[in-house]
This record gives structure tokens, C-alpha cells and sequence, in this order.
């Protein structure tokens, strides 16, 4: 009925229905949805074509006849649905106008039914035309509705729309930036992104030669060069000025975009701010540097006592040397050895303070006696080199809380550094007062002084190595380290300065001081006896346990001379079938012994019957704490490290 009112409509009545059939074929073949409503509020739907039909997956017999409304109703579930209500709308503007209405696009979900007869909304978007068909006296007839599902369209563009939030949110989040640069790289289109770079890239457009230094830009304008000859994409690290004029560094990279004609129309590219990446890593080539001259050093340090000790040796295999000559080579030697000694033991110190393996033994000291044991080491060295030391101490009892033997060494360390950097003849002073609750210390020097850029890191590891370029006055850099690691441990603080090169330097401690309270130390008086005072202890039976052959043989040596009786082995089981039979009051054993190690040595020593009660000490090269817990665990007494310490060794077996 439809085309047959719009065939008499254009064609007249003679002709109405061929005109019917025509009409009815280009409605139905139309590539766009199309159907008719009848002008009630109702819209019946009076004809459809093969398009909408396809497109909403519906039969011609289900909706004409029907309702628009009620062919595609509202979902009364979801209060986003407003499709009905706005093409409800649309209608109502064509027939009051008599003219066509477009709607835009227009989420209307639609109603489908699955395979398994579950009816459900698919949301749908629709784009629409409502054209009033008006009569030979101006009415309307019906209404032409065309519709264009636009959903793939939509979520085209709501996926692009995320995308590009994503892609905000992402340039908003990091340093990076991202920008887009003309063909030739000479003018910059687009930028994206926050921090820095955005700031000085924005604030240039011909940035290539401006943020980036004249040092960089030949290698910048290479590698732009040829990325734009072959037209391959672009990389490179360098750096940029800032707007405040520092420098910085950026990871810049870019590819190029080739239009149909395989020309470069455009690049797109990001840069990365990698400062950080770059001062670190400066960083730690500064540290490799220093770590492979600290290893140098080593090696010199230690090569310098080997020089006496060898010629020592080879002169003591000489014969017919008097007793003279013999003293003074074994002094050689011992000194030597002290040495070393105290290489390896800065060594060993600076690694148990860094990893806070440190455990201080705290109570209240004059810092009078602190200051007086300090200079009473140093005083070998100050008199060698013919320097004067003033003292200034507070002149009544000043208290302060930690570890003396700590303290002493953080003091002499000071003073040896001074000693060893001021000239002969030099000045060296110590002075002590309290201000406001703390004890403050100074080291003051007139010596080779320090640059100011020593004077910034004097305290880090191998720092010090730097200030004397031919390593003659020796030393590993580690003192000063350890002087720092020391006082924060205390509690306190310590600063260096110096007003330059050759005019000295100032090193100044500051520790609590605590209120009076029962004294560590009584004066220099108690001390234990050094090797002079010593008592010897009376003849004893003991057993050296050592792989090491000439090492057993000369603390062997050591021990027959003052007055014992010395057994020597160089293998564990032979040494626990020997002290079965000879019982030992005393057994000195090396850790590190092979087939059987000196711990478990010791537990089988001390489950015999015969050396049950034994006195054992480990003598070993394993100098860290944690080899001391092993060893007291295992059953031994005592813990010596090579070289030992004769004195302590000595007073150790007059307690026996």
C-alpha cells in the first residue's frame, strides 16, 4: 500500500502500479537502511527494506505492521538507554517542520534473540534521517526513515579516544617526552610529555643548535644526517642545556615516517632524561678508577716491609754474624711484620665498620686519657720526622661514653695522617673542649694541606690515596674512612677543612659527653704489660699444629726459646694420635688445615681424656668475627691472628 500512495504520488494514476514495482525495487535494493513510518505517534512501520533488514538481523513479516517503538523497544534495564526518547524526538521535529530532521549518531541498543532462544540488548549505534512524504495538498503521508549503523564507527573512535588517554596518561607519567620533527629535523611540530626536556625543547623550536652544547653537536648532527640519508631510524645519547644553563643528558630516538611515495613526510621520536643513568655511572667509573689505584697502592704498601724482610732473611742465612747484627736484623723483621700487620688489620677494620660488624664495648673515659694514649702511639713517628706535637687538654675530667681502644684509634689515626702529610719539622696540634654538651677534638697541621675537592670526599674510601702523588708517604687511603665510620658510631660527628694546598689542615671530632659516672680507665697506670714488663710463664708442654712448615717452625722456635717444650705437627690426624700419647697442656692450631680444619680439630682435642682441659688457641689467618664465633664454638679458648701478636701469646701461656 506504501509504494503504491508514493507511485500515484509522482506518477499518476495510469501508471501507479508499474510506478509501484518501481519504487518498491529501489527501495529494497537501497545500500542504506530505509523503512516507512506511518505520521502517528505510534510510527507503524509501513514498509522495510532489504538493508535495515539485514543490518538489524529482523523479518519483514515481524515489523511491519507494528510499531517502531514496539519493534525496537527501550531496554527498561539500562538508564543509559535514551535511543527511543531521542528518535521519539527526532519524528516529532519532521512532522511539525514538514522537513528532514538528521540524528547523529545515537547509542540504541536493540533487542536479538541467541541460538538458545535467550533474548538480550546488543548495544547497537545508529546514525538516522526522518524525511516527511507530503501529499498533493502539503500533508504528510508517511515518513521516510533512514538509518546507518555506525557501531563499528563509534567504537573506532572510542578506541581511539582511550588510546589517546592512555597515551597522555603515559607521557604525563614519566619524564619522557615524545615529539614530532618536519623532514629535514629544522623545525619541531608537535611535543608531548612534562619535566625538563618538555620545558627546553618547547622552549626552542630549532633546538639542534641551542639545550644541546657545542661539544655535541657535531656527533648529534651526524647521526641526524644519516639517519635522514638512509632513511633509517635514529639513536643517540648526549647531552642538552637547560634553561638555567646546566647540562643534562637524554637517550633521544626517532623513526621516519614514509609517505606513498617512500619520502620521509615526518619523524616521530621520543627522548628519555638519563642524567641520573649518567652520573651514576660516572660514579662508578670514578669508583673503578679509584679501586684499581687503591690496588696499586696495595701492592706498593705491601711490597715496601717485603723489601727488609727478605734481605733480613738472606743476611740471618749468613755465617759468623755476630749477636749484634742478629738484634738488629730480627728488629728489622719485627717491625716490618708490625707493619704489615697493621695493613691488613685497616684492611680488615674498614670492612667489619662498613658492613656494621663493629660491636663497641661502651663505658665513661676521661677524654684526657684518650687523647694521651692517642699521642703516646703516635710519638715513634712525630719524633722520627723531627716534629713538635702540642697538646691541649681540658684541665679537669671531661666524660665521654664508647670504646676505648675505638677512640684511641680514631685519635690516631688523625694524628698519624697530620704527621704524615706535614713536613719534618713540622707542627702538629691536639686540642679538647666542651661546648654545649659535646667534647670537641681538633687535629690541626701545617702541612701539604688539602684541594678543595679532596677536602669534599677526604672521608671516602681511598680518598686520601690522591694527596701524595708518589705514594711516599704511604698508606691506603682508609683511615680517614674509618675515623668516620668510628665517630657516627659514638654518636658523633667529624668534619675536615683546609684553607687550601701547602696551608695545613683542621680535622675536628665532636662527641657526647655523658654525666660523671664509673670510669672505664683509672689512668695510663693499668695498662697491661707490654713485652718488657712481661712475666714468663714457667716451662709448658705445647703442640703446634700448622701445614704450613716454616710457619710452625718458627712460632716452634719462638716457644723453645722461652722455655717450653714444643711439639709440632703438620697434619690433624697425626696431631690427635700424638697428643693421646704425649698430652699437651697447650695446643696451638691453625684453622685452615687440610682433610681436617682447626675447628673440628679442637672438638675431637677436647673430647680425648688427655687434653680434655687443654689450653687452645686457634692461631689463623681468618681474622673476621665471625671466624671468632666459629672458633669459641668449636672448643677453643682463644682466637690469635697471623701474625700473632707474641705478647699476647706470651701472656696468654703465663695464665696457664
Amino acid at each position: 500500500m506504501a509504494f503504491i500512495i508514493l507511485a500515484n504520488i509522482t506518477a499518476g494514476s495510469q501508471t501507479m502500479l508499474l510506478s509501484s514495482s518501481l519504487f518498491e525495487a529501489a527501495f529494497n535494493s537501497s545500500p542504506i537502511g530505509n523503512y516507512l513510518l506511518s505520521p502517528t505517534p505510534e510510527a507503524t512501520i509501513l514498509a522495510v527494506n532489504d538493508a535495515f533488514l539485514k543490518a538489524s538481523g529482523r523479518r519483514r513479516d515481524d515489523l511491519v505492521g507494528v510499531s517502531l517503538f514496539a519493534a525496537f523497544p527501550a531496554n527498561p534495564d539500562d538508564p543509559q538507554d535514551t535511543g527511543e526518547a531521542a528518535l521519539r524526538a527526532s519524528l516529532a521535529r519532521a512532522l511539525a517542520s514538514g522537513q528532514p530532521d538528521t540524528l547523529p549518531a545515537q547509542r540504541y541498543p536493540i533487542r536479538v534473540m541467541l541460538d538458545n532462544g535467550e533474548t538480550v540488548f546488543e548495544e547497537r549505534f545508529w546514525s538516522a534521517v526522518s524525511t516527511p512524504i507530503l501529499g498533493a495538498g502539503g500533508e504528510v503521508l508517511c515518513i521516510s526513515h533512514t538509518t546507518n549503523d555506525v557501531t563499528a564507527q563509534v567504537r573506532a573512535a572510542a578506541a581511539m579516544r582511550e588510546s589517546e588517554a592512555r597515551y597522555r596518561a603515559l607521557t604525563s607519567a614519566t619524564a619522557d617526552v615524545v615529539y614530532r620533527m618536519s623532514p629535514d629535523w629544522r623545525g619541531m611540530r608537535q611535543l608531548e610529555g612534562r619535566g625538563f626536556l618538555k620545558d627546553t625543547l618547547h622552549h626552542s623550536q630549532l633546538w639542534l643548535d641551542e639545550y644541546i652544547p657545542a661539544a655535541d653537536q657535531a656527533p648529534v648532527h651526524e647521526a641526524i644526517e644519516d639517519a635522514i640519508r638512509n632513511k633509517t631510524p635514529f639513536q643517540l645519547e648526549h647531552r642538552v642545556r637547560r634553561l638555567d644553563g646546566s647540562e643534562g643528558w637524554i637517550f633521544s630516538r626517532a623513526v621516519p615516517m614514509l609517505d606513498t611515495d617512500g619520502e620521509i613526510h615526518e619523524w616521530i621520536g621520543a627522548a628519555s632524561d638519563i642524567s641520573e643513568r649518567k652520573a651514576a655511572e660516572e660514579k662508578l667509573r670514578d669508583l673503578d678508577r679509584r679501586k684499581d689505584e687503591f690496588l696499586a697502592m696495595l701492592a706498593h704498601e705491601l711490597r715496601n716491609p717485603l723489601a727488609p724482610i727478605g734481605a733480613a732473611a738472606e743476611l740471618l742465612q749468613r755465617a759468623r754474624l755476630d749477636e749484634s747484627i742478629v738484634r738488629r736484623t730480627s728488629q728489622i723483621i719485627g717491625r716490618q711484620v708490625a707493619h704489615m700487620t697493621g695493613l691488613v688489620d685497616d684492611l680488615l677494620d674498614v670492612s667489619r665498620v662498613t658492613r656494621g660488624l663493629v660491636q663497641l664495648d661502651h663505658a665513661a673515659y676521661d677524654i684526657r686519657i684518650i687523647l694521651a694514649d692517642a699521642v703516646e702511639q703516635l710519638m715513634p713517628l712525630i719524633v722520627a720526622r723531627r716534629q713538635r706535637i702540642d697538646l691541649r687538654a681540658p684541665p679537669q675530667a671531661v666524660l665521654v661514653s664508647g670504646d676505648k681502644k675505638r677512640l684511641v684509634q680514631v685519635l690516631a689515626n688523625l694524628l698519624n695522617n697530620a704527621a704524615k702529610y706535614t713536613q719534618e719539622g713540622g707542627v702538629l696540634q691536639l686540642a679538647a673542649g666542651v661546648e654545649g654538651g659535646q667534647v670537641r677534638i681538633e687535629v690541626i697541621d701545617n702541612g701539604i694541606g688539602m684541594a678543595p675537592e679532596l677536602v669534599a670526599r677526604a672521608f671516602e674510601l681511598f680518598a686520601q690515596a690522591e694527596r701524595s702523588s708518589d705514594r711516599s708517604s704511604g698508606g691506603l687511603g682508609l683511615g680517614l674512612a674509618l675515623v668516620k665510620s668510628l665517630v657516627e658510631l659514638h654518636g658523633g660527628t667529624v668534619a675536615c677543612e683546609s684553607a687550601g694546598p701547602g696551608r695545613g689542615s683542621r680535622f675536628t671530632v665532636c662527641l657526647p659527653c655523658v654525666a660523671d659516672a664509673a670510669r672505664g680507665d683509672s689512668g695510663p697506670g693499668d695498662e697491661q704489660a707490654g713485652s718488657s714488663g712481661r712475666q714468663p710463664a714457667d716451662g709448658l708442654r705445647v703442640m703446634v699444629v700448622d701445614d704450613n712448615v716454616e710457619a710452625a717452625e718458627t712460632l716452634a722456635m719462638l716457644l723453645e726459646a722461652d722455655g717450653h717444650e714444643v711439639l709440632v705437627e703438620h697434619e690433624a690426624l697425626r696431631a690427635l694420635d700424638r697428643a693421646r700419647h704425649a698430652a699437651p697442656q697447650v695446643c696451638l692450631l691453625d684453622i685452615g688445615l687440610p682433610e681436617m680444619d682447626g675447628n673440628e680439630l679442637a672438638q675431637r682435642l677436647r673430647a680425648q681424656p688427655e687434653t680434655a682441659g687443654a689450653l687452645l688457641i686457634a692461631i689463623t689467618g681468618y681474622g673476621q668475627e665471625s671466624d671468632r664465633v666459629r672458633a669459641l664454638a668449636a672448643g677453643f679458648d682463644h682466637h690469635l691472628v697471623k701474625p700473632i701478636d707474641t705478647d699476647s701469646l706470651y701472656g696468654l701461656l703465663a695464665g696457664v
